[in-house]
């Protein structure tokens, strides 16, 4: 280009500076974008004293102390009007599916495996065995409701509580989300049907709520939260009338989340019943073939408020549910083929940091370190195995000096170059020598303790830095299968690049911190206020001074540093019964003014 090295240098710098600024401006829009368009109030978060706190869309409970990443959780802070709090950045990682894996032995039971036994199979290798239930079922489970739009599906299930209300059978209505519950509120208010509302925002009272769920006449809305593991006992008289209703609102992505509603009626051999309501707006049935259905009704003439009341249609819904499942299933399976990348670099670290936190060894561990650092560096400079001259050898001597704080020298033979393997052993000795030496500095009893700590925090703070890297390239993978490459191929020969880079930083810092650490001496500080209350205990009526010595002796468990400041302020004191001028002859005798003698 013909600019001066310099030069081209700050151009090149003051352009990777204006690249990371728009960057980071696209990146903020987009995460703004997500928070207004994708994210709901009451659906995915609720705001609660000023605070976003996330909604679990499975089980609808709040999670507090949870929050969105990339500054996702921030975007929706700015949305809603609300403080923003600063972004978390993650410690550590890892996939339910890793972390169960972690276990010598897996086991478990839930009454909603079977639908999901596939994947249990195929990710953990485990079989799902179904057991029959204490008494028999004999809870009533009727066809699905399908009416064309929303509207029509919530007057309809208006309609069957009020009739449920009437007869005195206690209803159980979910929904999928706090949004819908509390519209469900509205329209049975405007019906002046009495009811209680669970969802994530009155989760405090859910015990209330649902011990009296089975009473007779009682109505509840609830979302996902009522859905799991909840046992609602019936009142007196309500197992003759039907026992507990339950009216399932939507049907949800996954199979089992209706099963788990369906569930909360009919145990232990009681009577029960339930029934769902869609329409062809729901998620579900705009997804997945609602346009078959909404001709179908069409061409049947169907006119507004009649529904679909058939168990072909039900069978059509679960294979829709089906598909869903199968591609979530896909999902998670390709997530766990990335983590499994990130599974085995996370073992490494946390083996490397049990290792420091064992007692013993220290010192071996970080010669160990030592060797692997320098070692790595030369093979990485690709030196050849001999004939290396002194100016060849400079750029390592001057890494590692910086590295140790000391000059570095290694000795040449007669010929003025040396072998790979012998600079190799030459600098590794004199590395572990000036380790030896820091260890003698410290002491035998501290050393160790200084040497565990920094090793530590060297690994904590690489591996943190190391999460975000990793978090950027997963974001930014999925673009490699424009180039014809197979994007997980390629995440796997990054990270293991970035991998090795990341031992190499914590090596390198480990090593580091250990030389440059010095033993400060101890500080004698003053301790102003107890100076100034030995200066007023030392201070009689009409300001007569006491000799310090006294008052000295009544302070005896005073610090180090104190007793330094009561030392210098043992000085006799001169009292002069009139004030000296600058310009007064000094009255040493001496001739000259004050403040050309005594008084400089």
């Amino acid at each position: 280009s013909g600019l001066p090295e310099k030069e081209l240098y700050q151009r090149k710098a003051k352009l990777e500076e204006e690249y990371l600024e728009v960057s980071e401006k696209i990146h903020i829009i987009n995460q703004l974008l997500k928070a207004y368009s994708l994210f709901e109030k009451n659906v995915d978060y609720v705001v609660q004293d000023g605070r976003v706190i996330i909604v679990d869309e499975f089980t609808g409970r709040l999670m507090p102390g949870r929050r969105y990443g990339e500054g996702l959780h921030q975007a929706i802070e700015a949305k809603e009007g609300v403080p923003i709090e600063r972004d978390t950045q993650t410690l550590a990682t890892i996939t339910i599916q890793n972390f169960f894996r972690l276990y010598k032995k897996l086991a478990g039971m839930t009454g909603t495996a079977a639908t999901e036994a596939e994947e249990f199979h195929k990710i953990y290798g485990l079989d799902v065995v179904v057991i029959p239930t204490n008494k028999p079922v004999i809870r009533k489970d009727y066809p699905d409701r399908i009416y064309r739009t929303a509207k029509e599906k919530w007057k309809a299930i208006a309609d069957e509580i009020e009739d449920c209300y009437k007869r005195g059978q206690p209803v159980l209505v979910g929904t999928i989300s706090v949004e819908k519950s509390e519209l469900l509120s509205k329209i049975l208010k405007k019906r002046r049907i009495p009811h209680q509302v669970l969802n994530a925002k009155y989760h405090e009272k859910e015990a209330q709520i649902i011990a009296k769920a089975g009473q007779k006449g009682a109505v509840t809305i609830a979302t996902n939260m009522a859905g799991r593991g909840t046992d609602i006992k019936l009142g007196p008289g309500v197992k003759e009338l039907g026992g507990l209703h339950i009216i399932g609102t939507e049907r949800h992505e996954a199979r089992r989340i209706d099963n788990q509603l369906r569930g909360r009626s009919g145990r232990q051999g009681d009577p029960g019943s339930s029934r769902f309501y869609l329409s062809l707006e729901d998620d579900l049935m705009r997804l997945f073939g609602s346009d078959k259905i909404s001709n179908l009704m069409l061409k049947m003439g169907m006119e507004e408020g009649q529904n679909i009341d058939s168990p072909l249609v039900t069978k059509a819904i679960s294979t829709a549910q089906k598909r869903v499942e199968n591609r979530n299933f896909e999902i998670r399976k390709h997530l766990l083929e990335y983590d499994n990348v990130m599974n085995d670099q996370r073992e490494y670290i946390y083996n490397r940091r049990s290792e420091f936190l064992e007692t013993g060894g220290i010192k071996e561990k970080i010669d160990r370190i030592i060797e692997e650092l320098i070692t790595d560096k030369i093979e990485q400079m690709e030196f050849p195995k001999s004939g290396i001259d002194e100016q060849t050898a400079a750029p390592l001597l001057s890494w590692l000096s910086d590295i140790l704080g000391r000059e570095v020298k290694v000795e040449f033979d007669e010929t003025g170059t040396i072998s790979r393997e012998n600079l190799t052993n030459q600098l590794i000795d004199f590395a572990i020598k000036c380790h030896e030496e820091k260890q003698k500095e410290l002491g035998e009893e501290i050393a160790p303790q200084v040497e565990r700590w920094i090793a530590l925090q060297s690994i904590d703070k690489r591996w943190k830095d190391h999460l975000y890297e990793m978090d950027g390239l997963r974001e930014g993978i999925g673009y490699q299968a424009y180039a014809q490459k197979d994007p997980l191929i390629e995440y796997k020969f990054q990270a293991f690049n970035l991998f090795q880079d990341l031992i190499s930083k914590i090596n390198e810092d480990i090593v580091r911190n250990i030389n440059r650490i010095r033993v400060a001496p101890v500080v004698k500080r003053k301790d102003i206020w107890r100076i100034n209350k030995v200066q007023h205990d030392e201070m009689r009526q009409f300001g007569a001074a006491v000799p310090v010595g006294a008052a000295a002796s009544q302070h005896s468990q005073m610090s180090q540093a104190q007793t330094m400041v009561s030392e210098a302020q043992q000085r006799t004191q001169v009292v002069v019964g009139k004030k000296i001028g600058r310009n007064d002859p000094c009255p040493c005798g001496s001739g000259k003014k004050y403040k050309y003698c005594c008084g400089r």
